[in-house]
């Protein structure tokens, strides 16, 4: 046996992994708070002694995940997200393995088929009235024929919140982001496909507001059809 078989490549963490843990790390132990505005790019890079371009990509990763939140003209605060969910999470980000895709996408489909039947037992008006803004947010992404990955991530969110599982919703918040990061890595949402899943959100939406629990389900089983087969088929040819 080859004794080198039981060595494994060094990671290497990069600048930007290295500022995110320390800012996660501040937040998790309660030395940053929600709300709390973040000092500028140029103190923080003079802080951790690194060039700017850095700690710009750190931040607009933790903005992704929806731990930091830039407002105009008040910079950047720490977002009252669920945090304490992300622990141990960020740490490890852009480092998922493209052959966890589908077991991260069969775990997805579990939660939001359930979460989405739930939205449409116990959506108040407030849930419908935000969802139709997140839809709305997303359509003119689509109208702009720009990506709608954010929008699209909202809305999804969105649903859990009306499911009012703040578990699912925590989960969520955890599973979706590293998703949609090998969404990018396998170019999975091709030409055309933010249109399709702008009908398909409709017809979700749509069966939420009617509360019909069974219908949503079968919608959101049907919108998630596509990247199901995707990761089936990427998963095949390991």
């Amino acid at each position: 046996m080859d004794i080198l078989e039981n060595f494994k490549a060094i990671e290497v963490e990069s600048p930007v992994d290295k500022i995110i843990k320390q800012i996660r790390n501040s937040i998790v132990s309660g030395q940053m708070k929600p709300g709390e505005k973040l000092p500028s790019e140029r103190k923080l890079s003079e802080s951790f002694g690194i060039g700017r371009t850095y700690v710009r990509d750190a931040i607009k990763k933790l903005e992704f995940y929806g731990i930091l939140k830039t407002l105009p003209q008040s910079g950047t605060i720490v977002s009252g997200a669920d945090i304490s969910a992300m622990e141990g999470l960020i740490s490890n980000v852009i480092k998922l393995n493209e052959n966890d895709f589908f077991h991260l996408v069969e775990t997805r489909v579990v939660m939001e088929t359930y979460a989405c039947g739930q939205a449409a037992v116990r959506r108040s008006n407030r849930d419908i009235a935000d969802l139709e803004e997140k839809l709305d947010e997303y359509k003119q992404r689509v109208d702009a024929n720009l990506p709608g990955v954010k929008e699209d991530f909202n809305f999804h969110i969105q649903i859990t919140e009306a499911s009012q599982n703040k578990v699912i919703k925590s989960l969520m918040l955890i599973l979706i982001p590293d998703i949609l990061e090998i969404y990018r890595k396998l170019n999975v949402c091709g030409e055309g496909r933010f249109y399709k899943s702008f009908d398909e959100h409709k017809v979700i939406l749509d069966c939420i507001i009617k509360q019909d629990a069974k219908g949503a389900e079968e919608a959101m089983r049907v919108h998630l059809k596509d990247v199901v087969n995707f990761s089936l088929s990427y998963k095949g040819n390991e």
